[in-house]
């Protein structure tokens, strides 16, 4: 397992926390759930991507 799709995971969310906390100051509470929705979408995007990897692994493995 690579360390950087970690770190990139942990960015977003960092990120986002921000992000959030600054519109919700803002009394922006609708933007902050939408931000939240999309740095949740991006790290739902890079985890599909890592299984993908796996099962592809899995399948070059097996010779299927």
């Amino acid at each position: 397992m690579d360390v950087n799709i970690i770190l990139k995971i942990a960015g977003v969310g960092l990120l986002t926390a921000i992000v959030c906390v600054i519109l919700k100051k803002t009394d922006r509470d609708e933007i902050a759930t939408f931000a939240t929705l999309a740095g949740l979408i991006v790290v739902i995007v890079l985890v599909i991507d890592m299984v993908s990897g796996l099962f592809d692994t899995i399948k070059n493995l097996l010779s299927l």
